[in-house]
């Protein structure tokens, strides 16, 4: 993307797909491709510069807009994020303009809610695939296999686990941590929050 300053203000976002006309003089796309930085610096044209530093995962935060400013002395174009705010972490009530909680009550989901709904999702897709073992089971009396006994049973208990630690996260940055992965030493790659064991 690129910014059309006149006047030490940004006048036209241009994407750099045609043409432009400053004046009297009218430019070929070929501009933005072929000229270099400064030779598009010498028309007003300049190349935005953007900066991520507040940007946040948009899975935990609601980020702001971009806003553009141009800076004379340095002579560049920059598109930054304001303060990122964080999802909620836990369910609230829905209020009107005087923050009274709506009658019926609507509740808005958390993020814990959320992520716990998909933790027994994952569990249920996992001891799905095992199912007709127990189908089985009750039909023909066939012995389950002690590894799919014991891998179901891990299941269930990986759920409570994976539940209890997003129910006991602080805020949306104790929520964040938990599925943050790291790299040990050793190279292994993990995160604090365990993972539904799959077969």
């Amino acid at each position: 993307m690129f910014a059309l300053v006149e006047s030490g203000s940004i006048t036209k976002y241009l994407n750099g797909n045609k043409g432009i006309t400053i004046g009297d003089n009218q430019y070929p796309k070929a501009i933005y491709t072929l000229w270099t930085e400064a030779e598009r610096n010498a028309i007003n044209i300049y190349s935005i510069v953007y900066d991520d530093t507040n940007k946040k995962d948009e899975r935990w935060y609601i980020n702001t807009n971009q806003s553009y400013a141009y800076d004379a002395s340095a002579e560049t174009v920059t598109a930054t994020y304001g303060t990122a705010t964080a999802k909620a972490h836990a369910d609230a009530n829905e209020t009107d303009d005087d923050g009274v909680d709506l009658d019926p009550v609507v509740v808005i989901e958390g993020l814990k809610t959320k992520l716990i709904r998909t933790v027994k999702v994952q569990a249920a897709n996992e001891l799905k695939k095992t199912d007709w073992y127990i189908t089985r089971k009750t039909e023909k009396s066939t012995a389950i296999p002690s590894a799919i006994t014991t891998h179901r049973n891990l299941v269930r208990s990986r759920q409570a686990a994976m539940e209890t630690a997003i129910t006991n996260a602080s805020d949306t940055p104790a929520l964040e941590t938990l599925y943050t992965y790291t790299k040990d030493s050793d190279g292994v790659v993990s995160r604090p929050l365990p993972e539904i064991p799959t077969l």
